[in-house]
């Protein structure tokens, strides 16, 4: 689609997520964030793009935003969801790759949309939640590509509601507007017809309908819609596009290696080992596969299996993997650890085990979840270099710490150093 927008094609000078952040923005005082949603701000969510790409550096890894909209998917758990789906799907605009989320949830309404896609928002209410498509949502989708659109399906009452949000930080750069805008569209069924549902005036609503059409891998309403064909009675879509380039021109996330899977491209790097035996049995082992195969990294990322919800990747049922299971002389210790706010005692189960590949060197480490979510997996809580540890694999579920934003450890709190002190002693003792 090339609207008269400027010149040239679509998409961003620079290709790289790490690059993409170097630019000047505009000056004009943006308000960044809303605590509420005001009426007359109803169409447009708003969202500085600096703030997106900057919010968005939290990820180092990119599969650990993957990890977070998984996560979102999880939480609707409560909302009758029993699968999310990640596949690849292509850009019909420019036959480009997309990556695509699908979950069954209880889906979005007009306003929860809208939450979702501005910044200054979190709809975390509750302490139970994981994610819950609050800022998650936000530095997950602009770690992985520059653009995302969403498209979610609610029922709440006897109203049936259908939006479509367009998160496309290209869009804000190639038009630098001062009042950056998030475009959603919404619809309505009434007597089994989808209708426009306008909050606004028809103006706004016929102005973002544009900009989606414009700016989004979609060309006409009707290939929008289309995109509700395959979301039941309710849920979400997330499709991912413009997805981020390596410094070689590659796509950070490879789709072509492995038809079942999603392979980091750039985490594949050799292992030690000693013997070529020792290095193929470590380079199979999930310790190793789960930092370039989502297949590998979902099998471990819930601790205990959710009953019927399953993580279908690239059509294909991710065969959940319990670590404790697989280890050998395995013994149960228990930590008390000393948590000062609450009157309970908490006390945390601890498994540790030999991998069952032991004595191979390479294969070790403390796998904490939190809030059955993994957190650090394979942690090296002894050194490398340390004889003591080896091939000592364990797994625990602490939830009296707190992880860091990126959820890929935790905040370092005098509660953490203990728990670090403990599991080497823990180690050292097995």
């Amino acid at each position: 689609g090339s609207g008269g927008m400027g010149s040239g094609p679509r998409s961003l000078d620079c290709r790289s997520f790490w690059k993409a952040g170097a630019f000047e923005a505009p000056s004009a005082a943006t308000r960044e964030s809303h605590d509420v949603l005001e009426t007359g701000d109803f169409d447009r969510a708003r969202v500085h793009p600096k703030f997106l790409h900057t919010n968005a550096t939290s990820h180092k890894w990119a599969f650990g935003a993957i990890a977070e909209l998984l996560d979102n998917a999880v939480d609707e758990i409560c909302n009758g969801a029993t699968f999310v789906k990640v596949d690849k799907s292509i850009n019909l605009k420019d036959s480009s790759p997309m990556l695509v989320f699908q979950d069954d949830g209880g889906g979005m309404d007009p306003e929860g949309v809208r939450q979702c896609m501005s910044l200054g928002f979190s709809t975390k209410k509750s302490k139970t939640t994981i994610g819950q498509y609050g800022n998650g949502f936000k530095t997950s989708t602009m770690r992985l590509g520059a653009d995302a659109i969403v498209f979610t399906r609610a029922i709440r009452g006897s109203n049936v509601t259908l939006s479509v949000g367009l998160l496309s930080y290209t869009f804000l750069r190639r038009t630098m507007k001062d009042d950056i805008v998030v475009p959603v569209l919404d619809f309505q069924i009434q007597d089994d017809h989808i209708v426009p549902l306008v909050y606004g005036s028809q103006g706004d609503w016929d102005s973002s309908l544009k900009i989606i059409l414009d700016w989004s891998p979609f060309s006409s309403m009707g290939e929008l819609l289309q995109q509700f064909k395959d979301i039941e009675s309710h849920g979400t879509k997330v499709v991912i596009y413009d997805l981020w380039m390596n410094d070689d021109g590659l796509l950070e996330l490879d789709f072509d290696d492995d038809d079942e899977d999603i392979l980091l491209r750039d985490q594949a790097k050799a292992t030690a080992g000693t013997t070529k035996i020792q290095k193929e049995i470590i380079e199979q082992h999930i310790s190793h596969r789960l930092r370039f195969s989502l297949r590998a990294y979902t099998s471990i990322l819930y601790l205990k299996k959710y009953a019927n919800f399953q993580i279908i990747l690239r059509g294909k049922v991710v065969e959940h993997i319990n670590i404790a299971h697989d280890l050998k002389f395995k013994k149960i210790f228990t930590y008390k650890p000393q948590v000062t706010h609450d009157s309970q005692v908490v006390s945390v189960k601890v498994d540790v085990g030999f991998a069952k590949e032991a004595p191979v060197l390479g294969i070790f480490g403390m796998n904490v979840y939190h809030k059955n979510r993994l957190i650090m997996p394979f942690w090296k809580v002894l050194q490398e270099g340390s004889s003591r540890g080896r091939s000592v694999v364990g797994v625990l579920e602490a939830n009296f710490i707190e992880p860091a934003h990126d959820k890929q450890d935790f905040e370092r709190t005098p509660l953490f150093i203990r728990l670090e002190t403990k599991l080497r002693q823990i180690i050292i003792e097995y």
